[in-house]
Order: structure tokens, then sequence, then C-alpha cells
């Protein structure tokens, strides 16, 4: 078994795939309309989904905002350099919600950026530890 792809509900997907391809440097991977179900479907990720696991951004025809409840937690992403990516992510228009540093109580350095429907990601340094 592997992990396939994690899907995110969102309001705006053209929104949401600028921010996932221009500000996190995803490609957008596949696009399809299903217009008999009212929905479209599209998969952001950083490499081919045979081998990579992505993100499958979920477009239902006029619905444009979604609550997020009390159950989500965030996506993880391995960078480089958290100080540099907050910089990176920044420049190109993202909102970072918790500046780069230790984790509470740990050593590992990290950060968290929202997406266009709030949904948080977290920027993670490869060292960690915690």
């Amino acid at each position: 078994m592997r992990l396939l792809h994690t899907m995110l509900r969102v309001g705006d997907l053209d929104k949401s795939i600028a921010f996932y391809t221009e500000v996190l440097g995803m490609t957008l991977l596949r696009r399809k309309d299903y217009p008999d179900g009212q929905f479209t479907l599209a998969f952001v990720g950083y490499g081919d989904e045979a081998h990579n696991s992505v993100i499958e951004l979920t477009y239902n025809w006029g619905v444009d905002k979604y609550e997020l409840g009390n159950a989500y937690g965030h996506i993880a992403l391995e960078v480089d350099d958290v100080y540099k990516a907050c910089e990176d992510i920044r420049a190109r228009g993202g909102k970072i919600t918790r500046e780069p540093g230790p984790m509470k109580h740990g050593t590992s350095i990290l950060a968290f950026v929202e997406d266009p429907d709030g949904y948080k990601i977290e920027l993670l340094s490869p060292s960690r530890n915690d």
C-alpha cells in the first residue's frame, strides 16, 4: 500500500491552483471537470502521481466556502531551509501564520503558511528530531 493523495475542498479552484503552483512551487498534474456531478478535480504535487503523494483540490460548483472544523490539522512539507522558504512564500504573496523558529518544547525548525481556504501547511526542516 502507499499514500496516493490528500483531498481538500476549495472555494475558488483557480486561486487554489495558483497558490499551490505559484506560491508553493507544485505542478498542476491534471484537472478535469465532471459536469454530471457538478465538480472539478485538480491534482497538484512535487512529482508524478506514480511515485509521489499529491494533493487533490476538489471544487464543488457553486460552493465558495467551507467550514474547516476542528479536526483538521495540517499538511506538512519538508523544505531545505524553513527561513528561506518563508521569505520566498511571502514574496510570492503567501500568508505566513507562524514565523519560522524552533518547535515549542522541541528543536525542529518549523513554520506555518495558510492557503486561500484557510488550510494550514507546516514547513519543516529535514533535520527534525521531534
